[in-house]
């Protein structure tokens, strides 16, 4: 989960589609779009690892501003364990 914040405050690309699971992972990301988004902070509230089903959870919520205005996304990212690599599938927002 760090790893794939920090590939969205460098605007790495590459590595959020390549750390995204080939089930769910878009075509490519408009992350020239999202140049004015300025990232704060990350901070990781649960993380819960499935061994037997090789799956995982981690919620988060991560700081931003926009156009100078304050925002903050909390979610539920689910993730998947293949070959001893973990792969993103999808994220549940919390209000």
């Amino acid at each position: 989960m760090r790893s794939r914040y920090s590939a969205y405050v460098l605007g790495d690309e590459s590595y959020l589609l390549a750390t995204w699971h080939e089930s769910k992972r878009p075509s490519r990301l408009n992350l020239d779009a999202e140049r004015q988004t300025k990232w704060l902070g990350l901070k990781v509230i649960n993380a819960i690892e499935d061994q037997v089903h090789n799956e995982g959870m981690v919620e988060f919520v991560a700081r931003y501003k926009v156009n100078g205005k304050a925002h903050r996304l909390h979610e539920a990212s689910h993730f998947v364990r293949e070959n001893g690599v973990w792969f993103y599938v999808d994220g549940e927002i919390k209000e």
